[in-house]
């Protein structure tokens, strides 16, 4: 597995092995925009809360959504949920829907989570610490 990245590297990598995906936006658990692939703000915070009301209406019908795909005759739009983080995607018509999902995890997963402020990360462990265990 890759090790982690900033959103930014995440999404330019989707883009490049995902030819289905046209835009792409990752949702920190605050609701603000942690990254996207379109250059205009405004739009990708058009596309961010079209996925959170999306993944709102469907919470109302069925708790605990992980992931959901809304098909227009125009491509799909995804949305994905990794724990607090979502991430949202256009794509396409007709995506081949289990590639994308699995796409979109593996992107929004591989993606550093920033630490809360004011609380320092984790330490990484030392090799020798996972030798001797």
């Amino acid at each position: 597995m890759l090790g982690a990245m900033d959103a930014a590297q995440a999404i330019g990598d989707l883009k490049e092995i995902s030819p289905q995906v046209r835009d792409v936006v990752v949702i920190a658990p605050d609701g603000a925009t942690a990254g996207s692939s379109l250059a205009d703000e405004p739009a990708a915070a058009r596309l961010a809360d079209g996925a959170k009301r999306l993944l709102e209406a469907a919470e109302e019908l069925r708790p605990g959504v992980a992931q959901l795909e809304a098909a227009t005759t125009g491509g799909s739009v995804f949305v994905v949920r990794d724990g607090e983080r979502l991430i949202a995607a256009t794509t396409t018509p007709e995506p081949t829907v289990g590639l994308v999902f699995y796409d979109l995890k593996t992107c929004l997963r591989s993606i550093e989570e920033q630490p809360e402020p004011g609380r320092d990360p984790a330490p990484a462990k030392d090799k020798a610490e996972d030798a001797a265990a």
